[in-house]
This record gives C-alpha cells, structure tokens and sequence, in this order.
C-alpha cells in the first residue's frame, strides 16, 4: 500500500509539473546548459562515466584545468567525460560572461572537454543535479569550494565525490575513474 501511495503521490507531481531533485532516481534525470547555450542533458552520456566539477578561473585551485584536460585526453577514448560547471559561488572567482570563461579555459589551458554555463552549485538556488547529489549520497562530501569533483557512474549513480583539494591526477580520482570505465551497464 505504501509504495502504491508514493508511486501515485510521484505520478501526480509529474503531472502537475514538479520535477524537482525529489523526484531524481539518477544523474541522467538532468541537464546543464553548455556555455555555447545549447542543452547538455547528462542522460546523453548514459553508460559512460562522467566527472562533474564546479570551476572557476580566478581561484588558487584553477591549475587543476590542466588535470582535468590531462583526465579527458587519457580516458575520453575510453569513455570518460570530463563536464567543466562554472560557477561563481565561491569568493567571487568567477565573474566573466560565458564567452569570457569560455576563452579562457581554451587559451590558458587548452580545454577541450564539455563546459557549462555559469552555475550555482551551492543553497537554496543550486543546480538540481547538485540538490540531487547532495541529497542522494549523505556520506559523500559537497562543494565546500571550487573545484569540487562528482563521479557519475555510467548507471548514473553517484560513484564518488573529491573535493576541492583532491588533484584531477591524484591516484584516488583515478582509480576511481578506471573502476567506473571497467563496469559493464546494460542501459
């Protein structure tokens, strides 16, 4: 009877238009918007593994772009996506336009992996992914800052989180990311 109730409780929410993070069974129930404007719905990468970090250009941790560029080119052919979410929450670090950002990461450092739009990542006006994150995984750490990093499982579970001090080339992101690429999904 109770599963019944939530199953009709979510049903009528879904009619009436609520999408909210409580309703999210997995990462691949949302989408960012790229920094060129376009839809970026993580369900596109579904049976991959993707590493979500909020960034910044103007923080004493935006070297670890290089990381991630080094992530990416090591692991994309094997499947790995690497989504760059700027955002400005933390300090001010990151205040330009999108175009700007955009520059930017590509100029400075080369990058050549999916970015988002400018995002916030943090309280009551956060990205619903991160809500969702937040919410579903209670013992994984949350943005305390820039360069807080999610692994997406290719199921679209959480598969871990690092924050902010945690190198994109540590040996933990990385075995990380190799355990997530040996999965096999039937999505």
């Amino acid at each position: 009877m109770r599963h019944r109730f939530s199953f009709c409780f979510a049903a009528f929410l879904s009619a009436v238009g609520f999408s909210g993070p409580a309703l999210a069974e997995t990462a691949h129930d949302f989408t960012f918007e790229s920094i060129d404007g376009s839809p970026l719905p993580l369900k596109a990468w579904a049976g991959r593994p993707v590493l979500v970090v909020n960034t910044a250009s103007r923080c004493g941790f935006t070297p670890q772009y290089e990381g991630l560029q080094a992530l990416w080119q090591r692991y994309r052919d094997q499947g790995l996506v690497v989504l760059g979410v700027p955002s400005n929450d933390f300090g001010g670090q990151e205040p330009g336009t999108e175009s700007e950002i955009k520059d930017f990461c590509e100029t400075t450092f080369d990058v050549d992996f999916p970015l988002a739009e400018k995002t916030v990542v943090k309280g009551e006006g956060a990205h619903p992914f991160y809500a969702w994150a937040r919410d579903s995984r209670g013992d994984l750490p949350t943005p305390g800052w820039n360069f807080h990093k999610y692994l997406v499982a290719p199921d679209g579970s959480l598969a871990g989180a690092f924050p902010t001090t945690t190198d994109p080339l540590s040996p933990q992101v990385i075995q990380a990311v190799e355990d997530t690429l040996s999965v096999e999904t039937k999505l």
